[in-house]
């Protein structure tokens, strides 16, 4: 699927996500035709490692684990020479089976979740339509469960396998009525179950598998099949339908998959891991057989060869083989690239920088602000490494890989700019700074008052070095104009900032307590750092009332209160119960008869004097602010914002955060009843 769409353009793919195209209509209304552009094209053009099957040797595990190095097992990771997965997408396997045939483990787990949802019993009979390489493991999970099973398909070979496992089959090229022929085979009772292994955007098998089942019968979709479902086929028969999601439950739980909080098994028996142990020992016992799956093989730097052939007639199996003789560093973590983008000749006054984090923020919009800058780009880091490569090819970088540290302590690099999870920036800074780098990070500072004092002591001990945080918004030509008109407005001012932030999904890591820490930590601190310099005077007080129950259960619909040292006011409404018609950003500031306003960072103007403010394309400050951090690498008795307001804005924002959270703790569903 993915090799297909990527070799779709731009309007097939458009043709094929409907949904998307929505949202990019809807995104060009918002934030403007270049911005979405940009969007559309980072998005698309952004690596996905491929393959979520594979066997390897263990080279690494944490020290509370039941697996050891060297272990051999199996993993749902992609296809790579260093995997790298959480403890509840890895099994050991057993001795007796061989690493060819356990390649297929996670494969089979998809099927084997498939038949659970079926929940056949001894004896029962069942169709499995469609018998691919997921749909031949079925037939044989199936007959291990002491099932009798119909195969249906358009190819003689695959038949014939199926055939091979014990099972009968309808040939649908030879015009064969797959609906007679599975009631003539339960002599006119129907069957018991139906499992769609299939890929067909068509209807009619759906409306075939319903004909085929008796009363109370049950179909699973595996596959992928039309769904325009006839209400008579299933009320008449009173049939059970349901979608099988890939290998059991914990599946797309991040709890589960990436935290590794497994479910108890007194309540959910079978989860993923435990799906793949139950295949792994079905393998150990001779009940799923793959040797005559096995179509193809391919060393690993011939994968290409590979994925081109997935399409070819009669392939199904396909092995990746790795080489195993030693002669690849497992251990290496770095690339030294070659790289065809040119970049600055180093000298002394270049600032030479290294990215820790690769993600779509620092793709899209660090990268190309840096751009032109005169930089040496030296080094680029992430936690896989593959998002690390492409922006290293594309942006020019020296090196690219997995290991901080080597970044850290390479005494070529002047400044680090640091992207990463929110959770990571308080330990990455100060490992920077005590290694003698500059410091851009990406906000928030801090998750908490600990972290942030700790960041501040270690910024005052190594004051010579520059420590900027990403607050943008305050660096926007937008910003800058206004602030500048308003010299001649002095007292104070009453700032009102409505943030349309829309809503995430409460499993985004974002959210995370732990990792993202919430929205208000990792977004609102924008909007308290802009009213901070709208203002210019510290802020005395700060009180937060949070949106309780329902849309606001997540934390992420807030008001927050700022008061100041001279008598000025500010309101931060962050929201994310609205609607993407209105505008996402939208400042306006009351001072000296004018209200001074700023929508989307895209345009602004002034009401109350004959001043027009020029329109510009959308500009959020990302070029400025990152031009100002440069420029204090040679002028750091200059910062561009001081440490003093630094620690302010982000003392203030975890004090608001914690007032919201302290709200949404007290609050029950008995406080929404009265």
């Amino acid at each position: 699927m993915l090799v297909d769409f990527g070799r779709k353009g731009y309007l097939a793919k458009a043709r094929s996500q409907p949904d998307k195209v929505k949202q990019v209509l809807q995104k060009i209304k918002t934030d403007g035709i270049w911005t979405t552009i940009d969007a559309v094209r980072a998005k698309l053009e952004t690596p996905i490692p491929l393959g979520y099957c594979n066997v390897g040797t263990v080279i690494d595990a944490p020290t509370r684990s039941d697996l050891m190095v060297g272990d051999r097992v199996v993993s749902n990771g992609p296809h790579a020479e260093i995997v790298s997965v959480p403890k509840n997408l890895v099994a050991k396997i057993p001795q007796a089976v061989s690493s060819e045939v356990a390649a297929y483990g996670v494969t089979s787990a998809i099927g084997l979740q498939g038949i659970r949802l079926l929940n056949p019993t001894l004896g029962e009979r069942v169709v499995v339509a469609g018998l691919g390489l997921i749909g031949q493991l079925c037939v044989q999970i199936l007959r291990a469960n002491g099932c009798e099973v119909l195969g249906m398909d358009f190819d003689p070979k695959k038949l014939e396998l199926a055939r091979s496992f014990g099972a009968r089959t309808v040939d649908l090229t030879s015009g064969e009525d797959p609906v007679r022929s599975s009631l003539h085979w339960t002599c006119g009772h129907g069957v018991d179950g139906v499992l769609i292994t299939a890929s067909t955007q068509s209807d009619v098998l759906m409306h075939q598998s319903a004909d085929m089942c008796r009363k109370r019968g049950r179909i699973v979709l595996v596959g992928v099949a039309g769904l325009k479902l006839r209400r008579d086929d299933f009320y008449k028969k009173e049939l059970s339908f349901q979608v099988s999601c890939s290998y059991g439950p914990g599946r797309y739980d991040p709890t589960y998959e990436k935290h590794g909080l497994d479910y108890p098994i007194g309540f959910v028996r079978w989860t993923e891991k435990r799906n793949f142990e139950a295949v792994l020992s079905l393998m150990e016992r001779g009940l799923i057989q793959t040797e005559t799956l096995t179509t193809h093989r391919f060393r690993f730097d011939d994968a290409l060869g590979a994925y081109q052939t997935m399409n070819g007639q009669h392939a199904m199996g396909m092995l990746l083989e790795y080489d195993s003789t030693g002669n690849r560093p497992v251990q290496e973590r770095t690339l030294t690239l070659q790289s065809t983008t040119s970049r600055a000749v180093r000298s002394d006054a270049v600032p030479r920088i290294g990215i820790i984090g690769a993600g779509s923020f620092t793709t899209r919009t660090l990268l190309p602000a840096l751009t032109g800058n005169g930089v040496v780009r030296e080094w680029i880091v992430s936690q896989r490494g593959v998002s690390a490569a492409h922006a290293a090819n594309k942006f020019g970088f020296a090196r690219c890989g997995t290991d901080v540290d080597a970044l850290l302590d390479d005494s070529g690099v002047d400044a680090v700019f640091i992207t990463t999870p929110h959770n990571t920036h308080a330990d990455l800074v100060c490992a920077a700074l005590e290694r003698g780098k500059h410091v851009f990070v990406e906000k928030p500072l801090a998750l908490n008052q600990d972290e942030l004092t700790r960041v501040r002591e270690c910024a005052e001990q190594h004051s010579g070095l520059s420590l900027m945080v990403g607050f943008n918004r305050r660096f926007s030509p937008h910003t800058e104009s206004i602030v500048d008109g308003m010299k001649a407005t002095p007292g104070s001012k009453a700032v009102i900032i409505t943030v349309n932030a829309g809503s995430i999904p409460p499993e985004h890591w974002t959210q995370n307590r732990e990792l993202g820490g919430g929205r208000i930590l990792g977004e609102a601190c924008h909007f308290i750092d802009l009213s901070r310099f709208l203002i210019a005077r510290p802020i005395t007080q700060v009180s937060s009332i949070a949106m309780l129950g329902g849309e606001g259960a997540q934390g992420d619909c807030a008001s927050i209160h700022l008061k100041f040292e001279d008598g000025s006011i500010a309101t931060i409404h962050y929201l994310a119960n609205g609607n993407k018609s209105f505008p996402k950003e939208r400042v306006e500031i009351f001072a000296g008869g004018q209200v001074h306003c700023i929508e989307n960072f895209r345009r602004s103007r002034v009401l109350g004097q004959r001043r027009n403010l020029r329109t510009r394309r959308q500009d959020k400050g990302h070029h400025n602010e990152i031009q100002r951090f440069l420029d204090s690498l040679t002028e750091p008795t200059s910062p561009p914002i001081p440490l003093d307001e630094l620690v302010e804005v982000s003392r203030i924002t975890i004090e608001a955060n914690d007032q919201i959270q302290s709200q949404l703790r007290a609050f029950t569903p008995s406080n929404l009843e009265r």
